[in-house]
């Protein structure tokens, strides 16, 4: 399987597998091209599941579309899209109706094309997703960095590729991006998982006493130390020392951080007794460290100290497509946590989508447990939302800006026709301007509707849309 996707596609036709298999690859896919449902399913043993499967109704030996239907189960649930002439529609209804994806008519428009097809991928690599968060629920102490932005994807794979290794690691970003879940992912992945992972925020600790908490004291070193105490350091000795917001930590710390982090080895306060320890130091922070080395708040030799490898989260406002995938996690853990079942409902999903969040990730994830908390069966809507006062206009701007269409929004809003009819007035509306806008091509109308051409063109045909000049 490639980054961008791998594609199955079975088609008869020689002339058509070349052609549409040479735009896939133009798009940056990895394409496996067979003339039969036989050398599918071969292709399939020999090179792993695909991600995706066109594939093609009428096919030989038999050249009998129910056959071909049959053969769908086997590609074990990836997407399956139907390439169908234009008289085996109700085949095609029948496809789908037995589980297929979609299907698109020849002669195939190259960029409806790509449209179903990244549509379809998006699918897999979601699902895909879930299916790994849900059966990494049963690995004790593994925390992921979930998502399936391009961002995150990025950070995942660099977490696999250093935690194997004794690099310090300095994880920076805005707050509540899960800073600390990477780190203690880093941790989870290392071959230190067996020793202990220890946190210390060094910003909500007092200066006179965050000494005192990671180098630990001997009895008497100062007022009110009456035992021994071991230190943040001696306790993380054989793991993994996380320190947050370390761009908090006073000066003077600083200093004595940077002794340890070069020879190994540190006074307790008020003792007289070296002690050596192995530790592996994961920073973080949400401060601009290079701007504070310019000021002088941090030192710049520990800077460089701290920073062998640097990752960087990203808000959540630049990765919204994260944000179904971390839900549906979060409403996992609540469903173990609490032993019930919980559904989002479409309006309530919007609303999470549309929304920004400023917070972050722990934001998302504070919001969404307050409104599960309140939520009557497990079913979240949002009507639960509005009960506790959020705003529900949203304010993420939609990906369809019908203002740059023909104003099909300036239609008026009565109660003197049902709901009904008012939405399909505007849904007449947004098709008719939408044509107008493309020149009656109904595949950028269909682009810019969000829609497949075919479910353009059924609507089309339920309202009796007639083209305009």
């Amino acid at each position: 399987m490639s980054d961008s996707g791998y594609i199955l596609l079975v088609d008869d036709e020689p002339a058509f597998r070349e052609l549409a298999g040479g735009w896939l690859v133009q798009q940056g896919f990895k394409v496996k091209t067979v003339g039969s449902v036989d050398e599918a399913l071969e292709a399939k043993k020999s090179q792993g599941l695909p991600d995706l499967v066109l594939l093609d109704l009428s096919l030989p030996p038999y050249f009998d579309p129910q056959k071909t239907l049959l053969a769908m189960p086997q590609f074990e649930g990836c997407p399956v899209i139907i390439i169908t002439g234009h008289a085996e529609r109700e085949l095609s209804l029948q496809a789908i109706a037995q589980g297929a994806w979609d299907f698109i008519a020849k002669p195939v428009d190259p960029d409806m094309l790509a449209v179903v097809v990244r549509r379809a991928l998006a699918k897999t690599h979601l699902e895909r997703e879930v299916a790994r968060l849900q059966g990494s629920a049963t690995k004790a102490g593994a925390d992921t960095y979930i998502g399936i932005s391009d961002s995150t994807q990025r950070i995942r794979a660099l977490i696999e590729r250093i935690a194997p290794t004794d690099v310090r690691v300095l994880v920076t970003g805005p707050s509540g991006t899960g800073k600390e879940v990477i780190s203690r992912a880093i941790h989870d992945l290392s071959a230190r998982a067996k020793g202990p992972f220890i946190s210390v925020h060094c910003g909500a600790i007092p200066a006179e006493l965050l000494e005192s908490e990671l180098f630990g004291h001997v009895k008497g070193a100062f007022t009110g130390a009456d035992k021994d105490k071991q230190g943040l350091l001696k306790l993380a000795d054989g793991g993994t020392l996380f320190l947050d917001e370390i761009g908090e930590m006073p000066v003077p710390m600083q200093v004595k951080l940077l002794r340890v982090l070069q020879e190994g080895s540190y006074y307790p306060v008020g003792g007289r007794s070296l002690e050596q320890i192995d530790v592996r130091i994961v920073s973080a922070t949400n401060a601009d460290l290079a701007e504070r080395v310019e000021q002088g708040s941090f030192r710049e030799d520990l800077y460089y100290r701290i920073k062998g490898v640097s990752i960087e989260t990203q808000a959540l406002d630049t990765r919204p497509e994260d944000i179904p995938t971390l839900l549906q996690s979060f409403l996992s853990a609540l469903e173990v946590k609490q032993g019930k079942r919980f559904y989002l409902a479409n309006d309530a999903l919007q609303w999470f989508r549309q929304r920004l969040w400023p917070g972050n990730v722990r934001e998302l994830k504070n919001t969404l447990e307050s409104v599960a908390a309140i939520s009557m069966g497990g079913q979240i809507t949002l009507a639960d939302i509005q009960l506790l006062n959020y705003a529900i206009k949203p304010e993420r701007p939609a990906t369809f800006a019908t203002d740059n269409l023909a104003s099909p929004t300036a239609m008026s809003v009565t109660l003197e026709r049902t709901l009904d009819e008012q939405v399909q007035a505007l849904e007449i509306s947004l098709i008719q301007a939408a044509l107008s806008k493309t020149e009656q091509n109904k595949t950028q109308a269909a682009k810019l509707l969000g829609l497949s051409r075919q479910g353009l063109i059924k609507k089309i045909e339920r309202y009796q849309i007639e083209p305009t000049e």
